[in-house]
């Protein structure tokens, strides 16, 4: 039995805004219940004992210390600005 239609996956690629023909349709939803038939062997496996996890490595950030500084100063930063006015990067308008 499919556990997917072909009228799902003409749906799906609808919604994907994809052109698909009859015969992808039919190849398409052969392969996707491949597929999760594949993946149901998932709930097969006994995972009472296992704890959630966000990532199987205990992997942690290594970040600076979060402080404030000084940063560059106007005229420099001002100065590689192809436009500049009032202190400020000039910039083309994009509303009128």
């Amino acid at each position: 039995m499919s556990r997917i239609s072909e009228g799902q996956v003409k749906h799906v690629a609808h919604l994907a805004r994809l052109a698909i023909t009859e015969e992808e349709a039919q190849l398409l939803t052969d392969q996707l219940d491949k597929i999760i038939t594949y993946a149901e062997q998932l709930n097969e496996l006994n995972t009472d004992n296992v704890e959630p996890t966000a990532h199987v490595l205990e992997i942690k950030n290594v970040m600076r210390e979060d402080r404030a500084q000084k940063g560059l100063p106007r005229e420099e930063v001002l100065k590689n600005a192809p436009e500049h006015q009032d202190g400020q990067v000039k910039v083309p308008g994009i509303i009128e």
